[in-house]
């Protein structure tokens, strides 16, 4: 046998730079701020920039039109608000809106998600048309349902008027615009839920469904304790971000009503518009904003706990 002897590294010269152990992360941190820079830009000027101003305005008396001095007033547009009845009727509205629509939302999708997991003939094309709601434009969906609950022409009044009810105006009428406006919410916003429940019902183990029908459990019985458990986590995503987006919605019922009638469907985005860009009141709609984003993340919060709650479960 044969042994080699290792052969010693060649010695540095005294002289020579030892490579600094810290440089190289340093500039790969750099160079990665530097890759994430044409991003962030964008995102800087147009979400940072224009919510710290509207922060900023919802503590001043800015108004509409050319040479207005803007003035601090502190918490005053806020005591306003307090004292703004129509504030209070908007934000409950909202809310009314926000949780009917997101409940309505998942009922639904877990309807339809169920359906839509089952072995069905042309499966593949009823799940293409439960998209279609989700690729339509707001404004579209809200010219499409204005013309479905039209009172002279539209089919929800004919068919009434056919079944001897009379004539329905279900978005001019005080007792029948907000549920009306909220069924059309629920139709337009249920794709995504479907999608993403759908989604989650595929990654559930089927062996959990056999090993509970083997143990008697009924198709409801294993609804509630098989698949919503297993869709909690999806469930909590989904709802959680449906909740924001309806508290967020303007387009929909601008289009749709634009707060009628007699301010039974003014949702508070809707309300802080008007004030706005009817009647010039920046600070006052800067304000109204900034309660809707604490609302919003304190929502966010409670959901982000819930997540790291199960995660650590």
């Amino acid at each position: 046998m044969t042994s080699t002897t290792p052969v010693p590294a060649p010695a540095l010269p005294r002289d020579a730079k030892q490579p600094r152990r810290g440089r190289r992360p340093r500039r790969e941190g750099r160079d990665a701020w530097l890759l994430l820079l044409p991003a962030l830009v964008p995102v800087a000027l147009f979400s940072v920039y224009p919510l710290l101003q509207g922060i900023y305005l919802g503590f001043t008396d800015s108004e509409a039109g050319l040479n207005q001095v803007t003035h601090f007033t502190g918490f005053e547009n806020y005591a306003d608000l307090l004292d703004n009845e129509l504030f209070w009727s908007s934000f409950r509205i909202g809310l009314i809106w926000a949780f009917s629509v997101t409940i309505l939302q998942f009922v639904s999708a877990l309807g339809l998600a169920l359906l839509l997991n089952q072995p069905l003939r042309l499966r593949w094309l009823a799940r293409i048309l439960a998209l279609v709601p989700w690729a339509m434009p707001p404004v579209v969906v809200a010219i499409m349902w204005r013309l479905v609950y039209n009172p002279n022409n539209g089919p929800v009044s004919g068919l009434s008027q056919l079944l001897g009810l009379g004539q329905l105006n279900l978005l001019g009428d005080f007792g029948t615009a907000l549920p009306a406006v909220i069924v059309v919410g629920v139709w337009a916003g249920m794709p995504q839920t479907t999608i993403a429940l759908l989604a989650g019902l595929q990654s559930v183990d089927p062996s959990l469904h056999e090993a509970a029908a083997v143990d008697g459990a009924g198709a409801w019985s294993r609804l509630f304790h098989v698949t919503l458990p297993e869709l909690r986590p999806v469930i909590i995503a989904i709802t959680s971000l449906n909740f924001i987006w309806n508290v967020n919605t303007f387009d929909l019922i601008y289009v749709l009503t634009n707060g009628g009638p007699g301010g039974r469907t003014m949702l508070p985005m809707l309300f802080a518009y008007n004030e706005a860009f009817r009647y010039g009141n920046f600070g006052v709609a800067a304000a109204m904003g900034n309660v809707m984003v604490v609302l919003i993340v304190g929502f966010l919060l409670l959901y982000l706990r819930s997540r790291l709650k199960g995660i650590r479960e």
